[in-house]
């Protein structure tokens, strides 16, 4: 395979792109080599050479524990659980939410094999256990994998006594987190509900 051929295959594996959206970007990226490729080579350098996974959180920053998990101005006692940092990112922008986060780093799926051991949950059980939490926010997608993840993650912190709620009205069934506008999240957020133990 050609190193062109190597570039469209490589492009074609990231989320969202297939094989015809991967060629465009390549041939942009030729059409433009002398301005684009050298910043976007760099760029990639500084994000493999700088940026870090959270220990705590799960979040991405350029040191870990992150930003936000060392801001003492952020509320202690709440955490938000959501799937991917994109969701971290898209609440962040809405300021809607004041407390600190736990990235996931998916959901439960037992078609594609991921279960609990998958997930990055033993580090939010851990500070669930070892920290000031009074409130665990379940900030899950509106799907079915995602409502089935929360609903386990519920029922895991009833035996800390934790308040365990969810996001509730202004999120379709369905939908994504890093899709709702600022009101939508806003709404969410301040209509969010207990979760219920279902056993």
């Amino acid at each position: 395979m050609s190193s062109l051929g190597e570039l469209i295959n490589l492009f074609s594996k990231l989320p969202s792109l297939g094989p015809r959206s991967a060629r465009r970007i390549v041939l942009h990226l030729l059409k433009n080599k002398d301005n684009v490729i050298s910043a976007f080579l760099s760029s990639m350098e500084k994000v493999r050479s700088e940026l870090v996974f959270c220990n705590d959180c799960g979040n991405v920053d350029t040191n870990s524990p992150c930003s936000i998990c060392v801001n003492s101005k952020r509320n202690n006692g709440k955490i938000c659980v959501v799937e991917e940092i994109g969701d971290l990112w898209a609440i962040e922008k809405s300021n809607a939410f004041d407390g600190k986060y736990h990235v996931l780093g998916g959901v439960l799926s037992a078609i594609d094999g991921i279960g609990p051991d998958e997930l990055n949950l033993i580090q939010l059980f851990k500070r669930i256990e070892n920290g000031d939490v009074k409130e665990i926010i379940i900030a899950t997608n509106a799907t079915t994998e995602g409502q089935i993840t929360g609903q386990y993650i519920a029922d895991k912190c009833m035996k800390f006594g934790v308040l365990t709620t969810k996001l509730a009205q202004g999120m379709p069934v369905g939908s994504e987190l890093d899709l709702l506008d600022y009101n939508t999240m806003s709404a969410a957020f301040s209509s969010r509900a207990q979760i219920k133990n279902v056993s």
